[in-house]
């Protein structure tokens, strides 16, 4: 980590609810390394758009990939994104429409998407990622072919300009309106790990590794 607090930036600066909100890089790590969902916004063709995929974080860089003939991935190459997490943890409700909210955890980082271009660095970044969600998997695995490498794009960028806001608790009311017979509360929503379903095809006799068996999501880095 080259610090431990992210410079504020324009960009970065939290103007509502900047309670909520730091630029610690603590924080940001924790939110990135929870889930690997995240959504890329860029401009394609002039037009913004943006694009679910899965990350994840090596360091003071992120990365994420897809299909070399993805022009989402094309077009976001050595341009500006806009990379987002997001963990919802509750849904607030409150004793009026207007202070009903979420409990989440969000990262936002802006920066500039640069592409991996040696194969055996790109091979490398790819067994990591295996690694990061099951550890010790990739060493278990058929080693990937030049031809799944090539016709793999992964980008990355460093984690230089970003921010995390983050709500937890119950909601908060005007003052007069705690006195009011409306239950109030908090119902929390989290993801789940459930038992892990064999493929139909594996052969008889195959059991579970311990990378699946031990698998928790966000549990692993």
């Amino acid at each position: 980590m080259t610090s431990e607090t992210l410079p504020i930036t324009e960009r970065t600066r939290l103007r509502r609810n900047h309670l909520r909100g730091t630029h610690e890089r603590a924080t940001i790590d924790a939110i990135l390394d929870a889930t690997p969902m995240c959504h890329v916004g860029y401009l394609l063709d002039g037009k913004p758009a943006v694009t679910p995929t899965l990350q994840w974080r090596d360091g003071d860089r992120v990365y994420w990939h897809g299909s070399a003939a993805s022009r989402a991935l094309r077009n976001a190459t050595e341009a500006p994104v806009c990379l987002t997490v997001t963990l919802f943890d509750g849904l607030v409700m409150a004793r009026s429409g207007f202070h009903h909210s979420a409990n989440y955890r969000s990262v936002v980082i802006y920066g500039t998407a640069t592409k991996l271009d040696d194969p055996a660095e790109k091979a490398a970044a790819l067994e990591y990622f295996i690694d990061h969600l099951f550890p010790g998997r990739s060493s278990t695995l058929r080693p990937m072919t030049d031809q799944e490498v090539k016709a793999t794009t992964v980008l990355s960028m460093p984690i230089e300009e970003a921010s995390a806001k983050v709500r937890t608790g119950p909601p908060v009311d005007d003052e007069e309106d705690y006195e009011l017979p409306i239950w109030a509360g908090v119902i929390p929503l989290s993801t789940v790990v459930g038992e892990p379903q064999a493929d139909p095809r594996n052969l008889d006799g195959l059991e579970p590794p311990p990378d699946v068996t031990a698998f928790t999501l966000g549990g692993n880095r």
